[in-house]
């Protein structure tokens, strides 16, 4: 049985992930990719098109699904090892979060909506993972 995800990323951020094929969430901290398992389906969420002073964006960005066992840390030249899954992701197109407000669950103040946003990962429902991901597809 697979859980459901929403992963919040600016957009230069996701379109790196999905060129290479990995998930990574809170800055490549262990803490929230450990609690993906394989065959786990997730949703990004981009507030901003790119890390530092971007532009309002407020999509959905990407979608996909985890496809290794274990969190990996990438050798990299750097002194930055963040913790990532594999994953293979969805042919879907961006989707603005705003005609959804009113039909997903786990946002309770539909006012407030970005509250429910600010940690950056959040386990959803099937249900609303397929509102989102039909919003995506459709």
């Amino acid at each position: 049985m697979s859980n459901y995800f929403l992963i919040a990323a600016t957009q230069d951020h996701v379109a790196e992930g999905v060129k290479k094929g990995i998930v990574q969430a809170g800055h490549g901290k262990i803490d929230h990719v450990r609690k993906m398992s394989k065959g786990d389906r997730f949703v990004y969420y981009s507030s901003r098109d790119k890390f530092e002073k971007g532009k309002l964006l407020q999509k959905f960005t990407a979608a996909g699904t985890i496809t290794d066992e274990e969190p990996f840390q990438p050798k990299t030249n750097a002194g930055f090892k963040p913790f990532r899954r594999k994953a293979e992701y969805d042919k879907v197109q961006e989707s603005d979060i705003r005609p959804l407000l009113e039909k997903l669950d786990f946002i309770k103040n539909k006012q407030r909506w970005g509250f429910y946003l600010i940690s950056g990962f959040r386990e959803i429902s099937k249900h609303d993972f397929n509102i989102i991901l039909n919003s995506m597809v459709g």
